[in-house]
């Protein structure tokens, strides 16, 4: 078992894209939401994973990924995830000692962009670029899983 610890920010403005390093995009699709849980399926390029996560609210939570069959995730998110896919591209910035990554969402989240910093450690103190905006942790709304079936396109503006 792993232990996810991250922090979710809205961007303040777009001066993070002069710092990206490199970018991947990925397709994923959920199986099963639940409050206990979240289990997914994504792909990025020509690998995939099946990802079970603790639904948890906060900074961190038990998370478990498992690579599996290219074929087999098309599949499934073909035939068995709820629907829509969340599409995005992320981007990978490099900043004092963490990697920040940056999420552009598509489709029916289009127009939603997120930053996210992964920790090694509870409490591990980070420095805040000027371009992160608002902590939105703790808001459900951000949350991939909440995407899928609350997508940004139908959020009141």
């Amino acid at each position: 078992m792993a232990l996810e610890i991250e922090h979710k920010f809205l961007l303040a403005n777009d001066d993070w894209r002069s710092e990206v390093d490199h970018s991947v995009h990925y397709k994923q699709g959920y199986l099963s939401s639940s409050p206990l849980s979240s289990i997914r399926v994504r792909i990025s390029d020509s690998k995939a994973w099946l990802n079970i996560k603790r639904a948890t609210i906060g900074t961190h939570r038990q998370e478990f990924e498992y690579e599996i069959p290219l074929s087999d995730a098309n599949s499934i998110l073909d035939e068995l995830c709820h629907k829509p896919l969340v599409e995005k591209i992320r981007y990978f910035v490099y900043r004092d000692r963490h990697v920040w990554e940056i999420d552009e969402f598509m489709g029916d989240n289009q127009g939603l962009i997120v930053a996210e910093i992964e920790l090694s450690a509870i409490g591990e103190a980070f420095a805040k670029p000027a371009w992160v905006g608002m902590e939105v942790t703790d808001d459900l709304r951000y949350y991939n899983n909440n995407l899928c079936k609350h997508p940004f396109k139908d959020w009141d503006k």
